[in-house]
């Protein structure tokens, strides 16, 4: 299938021709005719498999043209990057026409926002934020909404955008058109589905096999995080391999911490995106990226959501993602566009539980890495061996609730053992006695002065 097929405009042929499109995706050629007709829609497809062309194409087809100055189609998003991300290809794509697009995000001022949405739109691409304080300005109409949008449901889901999605349904028009995608279909985004869907078409591309084909997984069983450091910097000195580099870490300081490191220790230019960061940081980071003018950016997984990047040659998760479908949107930064990339994941003990759950979830085992011999393996600390047992034990007592482990077994010896005042009860102790010998001291005195 070709798009001329799918009978779009030759305003709209044109910009795709333009972009780089040659024919439609397997959710494209599934989802546009459909979008077309008018139905309440379903997507459910892994990252990097042209979901965003997917529902804008019908909507700019559906619009045909700019009128009035209110919106008709508003299109939500869980985060700034990916609003950005989805912004650029609408403009892109409806080029030779006159629709008009805006994107409403945090981290910028909201009087320019309100001053755009004021002057006419056909298209708001938002964050639920802040396209609620916009409209609790009074700045935004939506009678002649006709179309609604959620991208990546299941991030939205694990956000906790819920009570601010159901409030913008009590707002727009009841009669228009729902389109819902998402990378998995996990029990969150089926309770959104049943709320807000009508009777809709499922569209499904590999159904459960999340991970894209193009993508090779490994993963390096890894002691501590401090070999995973050295692991890291000796698969970056070969720089004709890893060209462009996606890091992943759980946590803000964590992905900050490496980003300096990488830095320190010369193995090309990074920058850092996670939530600690200013909007405009980020997307200087992301546009670096995107050029090439930095070899790799350390990310978290929500400040993420908005990269697409062709070329990104590898993806290295130094945590494992405890939110599975993660691994998913990690993963599916590369191997974008029919390129081939590559996933490698560190793993210590603790994260192997984890490890086997996503691979239950993409439906095929992970091939596992022997650690170079180059690389120096630090002994982990008392520290971390006390947490990471007492972390092993969390994770078989949810999957055996009877399982007690062995903190159970010392707690319990140490309340079998007979119970002794603690130190606070002795002092306590000590002063009644002490007060007690005072009043009584104090009474014989009054009594002898009686006599």
């Amino acid at each position: 299938m070709h798009f001329q097929d799918l009978k779009l405009s030759k305003q709209i042929l044109q910009a795709t021709i333009e972009i780089g499109y040659e024919k439609p995706t397997p959710i494209q050629e599934q989802i546009i005719p459909k979008i077309s007709l008018g139905q309440d829609v379903l997507g459910i497809a892994p990252t990097g498999t042209g979901k965003t062309a997917a529902f804008i194409l019908p909507i700019l087809q559906k619009l045909n043209y700019a009128q009035g100055e209110n919106p008709r189609a508003l299109i939500f998003v869980p985060t700034r990057e990916l609003a950005v991300q989805v912004y650029e290809n609408a403009v892109a794509l409806s080029k030779y026409t006159d629709l008009r697009c805006c994107k409403l995000i945090g981290g910028v001022g909201k009087q320019s926002q309100i001053k755009e949405v004021s002057s006419g739109v056909d298209i708001i691409i938002a964050t639920p934020g802040r396209f609620m304080d916009i409209y609790a300005q009074g700045a935004i109409f939506l009678k002649r909404i006709n179309t609604l949008v959620l991208d990546e449901a299941d991030k939205m889901m694990d956000m906790g955008f819920l009570p601010q999605l159901n409030k913008i349904l009590e707002i727009i028009p009841a009669k228009r058109q729902n389109l819902l995608f998402s990378a998995t279909f996990h029990p969150k985004v089926e309770e959104l589905t049943e709320e807000f869907l009508d009777f809709p078409i499922k569209v499904e591309v590999e159904p459960e096999k999340v991970v894209v084909d193009l993508v090779d997984q490994y993963v390096y069983r890894v002691p501590n995080a401090r070999t995973k450091l050295n692991l890291l910097v000796h698969l970056l000195e070969n720089e004709n391999e890893y060209q462009r580099v996606l890091i992943f870490a759980r946590t803000r300081e964590t992905a900050e911490n490496i980003h300096r490191y990488l830095n320190r220790k010369e193995v090309g230019k990074w920058k850092a995106i996670h939530a600690n960061k200013g909007q405009n940081t980020r997307l200087n980071a992301y546009k670096e990226f995107s050029e090439g003018r930095i070899r790799g950016v350390v990310a978290t997984d929500v400040a993420a959501r908005g990269i697409d990047v062709s070329a990104v040659s590898h993806v290295i998760n130094f945590d494992a993602p405890v939110m599975y479908t993660d691994y998913v949107h990690r993963v599916g930064r590369t191997g974008r566009a029919e390129n081939e990339g590559v996933a490698i994941t560190f793993a210590t003990e603790v994260e192997q539980y984890h490890i086997e759950k996503i691979q239950d979830l993409i439906r095929q085992k992970i091939t596992v890495l022997k650690l170079p011999v180059e690389v120096e393996v630090y002994d982990s600390t008392y520290e971390e061996k006390q947490a990471f047992a007492r972390e092993i034990d969390r994770q078989k007592r949810k999957e055996d609730p009877s399982y007690k482990g062995a903190f159970h077994e010392k707690k319990k010896a140490k309340k079998s053992q007979p119970n002794k005042p603690s130190r606070k009860t002795i002092q306590a102790y000590k002063f009644i006695t002490e007060e007690a010998k005072k009043k009584k001291k104090k009474g014989s005195k009054n009594t002898k002065r009686k006599r």
